[in-house]
């Protein structure tokens, strides 16, 4: 690990790709699966989330944040997804996407979100960190982003690491 990178890299300068999702072409709309997944930093009452949605159709992941469980965090999630023009939102019942969602769009329940559960399930297989009873932890907020951040781009949007 390059301690003396990791110490100079400002999230500032960091490069975001937004590209679009495929649309469902029968209805010619865009629709996607959100939901957020529970870790923590050195201790467990120092959590961490990853709130993350995927494309419905093709299960690829559209747009990740990590941060806090708080409907601020989610905000930031809802305005990466704007550009995919997205007309239905899956969810579980959280209250962050019950407040922050428009109605019309927003169907809650487990039927239509076994795709972003079974996604779960694999990051929580490849990153021990996102593992619920698990003695892989990050000691610094810093680390647990990268790493999980690097895996994300790696493997799902298939950038270069």
């Amino acid at each position: 690990m390059n301690l003396l990178l990791l110490k100079q890299l400002n999230p500032e300068q960091v490069q975001v790709e937004i590209r679009l999702a495929p649309c469902d072409e029968k209805a010619n709309r865009a629709e996607s699966e959100m939901d957020e997944m529970w870790s923590y930093v050195a201790k467990k009452s120092n959590q961490r989330w990853l709130w993350y949605a995927i494309d419905h159709h093709s299960g690829k992941v559209l747009a990740y944040v990590l941060g806090t469980r708080k409907d601020e965090v989610f905000l930031k999630l809802k305005a990466l997804l704007k550009p995919f023009g997205i007309s239905k939102f899956y969810t579980d019942g959280w209250g962050a996407y019950e407040r922050n969602l428009e109605l019309e769009k927003h169907v809650i329940g487990k039927q239509n979100t076994q795709k972003i559960e079974n996604k779960n399930l694999n990051l929580r297989t490849r990153i021990k960190r996102l593992a619920r009873k698990t003695v892989c932890f990050s000691k610094s907020v810093i680390m647990h982003d990268l790493v999980i951040g690097l895996f994300i781009n790696c493997y799902e949007f298939g950038l270069p690491v």
